[in-house]
């Protein structure tokens, strides 16, 4: 089986979640498990649901919208026009509140319920959904309207339709063939991906294909209106869709990690990622191992209490699974500290 898969164009591999995520995911009676990649449709069609409505009364506290919005009837002209037009339009972020972000067009704030953003809000924890809310208070949004109404002055809008997709150029489209390398420039960020670009027609990187290490935030890789080389992983004609990759437009570094490492070698790395079985380390980029936390808790008691993300370790390699991109290591010490 494994030489089978060596036998495989890159754009005919699947995408690989990495060895620390799936580790994540085996996790002790499912601790710390992550959730595995769902068939997402990035750009659905968007409506207020009953969700953004209710988020839409939240965000006032029982208060009348209208108290939160100075109308200026020039405003709300160009507001109605972009919602007819289905346009998108640029708005500075003004602040946040429980349901969302706030944005203002002169005397005009408007409403961006959570649920219409583009990165995921958490919606369990109280204060994790504020810090993860004033995060995004700055800066700009790309938005299109999705309710204006002046007479009871409500303006809604929304990000995540205005990722949507507009009608590809199919001769672009016809022209693009799974492991092409094309030029492009990226028009969206968003927490499952980045959106590129590529001459009318827009591609999707899926953050598992930005980098052969661990991505947290597509955000820490790229920047929107960057330039970049992406690999064509599929194409879609039918639905008007092509997979990107960034990672594929050069070698996994695990099918020659046994050249470079071996049982017994003491290298330095970083730890990435603490959980309650162990620490992941990252000897280099797309390479990360397992300290397991029975090589921790001797004398802390937890492996949170023995390692922080960002410190750097000198480690011995117990085990390399090449096939499994897994690697045991053994805590030697931190990294500088003399050798007993």
């Amino acid at each position: 089986m494994e030489g089978a898969a060596k036998d495989l164009a890159p754009w005919e591999v699947p995408p690989d979640e990495s060895y620390w995520h799936a580790l994540l995911n085996e996790g002790e009676h499912g601790e710390g498990s992550i959730a595995s990649g769902q068939d997402l449709d990035p750009c659905p069609d968007v409506e207020l649901d009953q969700q953004a409505a209710t988020e839409v009364a939240e965000a006032v506290n029982g208060e009348s919208y209208s108290r939160l919005v100075d109308g200026e009837s020039a405003c709300w002209d160009l507001f109605l026009q972009y919602q007819a037009e289905d346009k998108t339009i640029e708005l500075p972020v003004v602040g946040f509140n429980r349901g969302g972000l706030l944005v203002r067009w002169d005397g005009v704030v408007g409403f961006v319920p959570a649920s219409q953003l583009c990165e995921g809000i958490p919606y369990g924890d109280e204060q994790s959904r504020l810090d993860a809310l004033a995060v995004r208070a700055s800066g700009t949004l790309t938005l299109k309207v999705i309710e204006a109404n002046p007479a009871e002055t409500r303006l809604v809008l929304s990000e995540r339709a205005a990722m949507r997709v507009h009608e590809p150029d199919l001769s672009v489209l016809d022209d693009l063939t799974a492991g092409n390398v094309r030029h492009g420039r990226v028009t969206n960020l968003c927490s499952f991906g980045v959106f590129v670009d590529l001459g009318g027609v827009e591609g999707l990187i899926h953050i598992s294909e930005l980098s052969w290490g661990r991505v947290a935030r597509p955000a820490d890789v790229l920047q929107s209106g960057q330039e970049i080389e992406v690999y064509v992983l599929n194409v879609d004609r039918e639905r008007g869709r092509v997979g990107l990759s960034i990672k594929r437009l050069h070698p996994d570094p695990w099918d020659t990690v046994k050249d470079r490492y071996s049982f017994d070698q003491v290298v330095e790395g970083t730890v990435t990622n603490v959980v309650n079985f162990g620490a992941f380390v990252r000897i280099e980029e797309g390479v990360e191992g397992l300290i397991h936390a029975s090589d921790l808790t001797d004398q802390a008691g937890s492996p949170h209490h023995a390692l922080q993300e960002g410190v750097a370790v000198r480690v011995r390699i117990v085990s390399i699974d090449q096939s499994r991109h897994r690697m045991g290591l053994n805590l030697e010490g931190i990294a500088g500290d003399e050798l007993p």
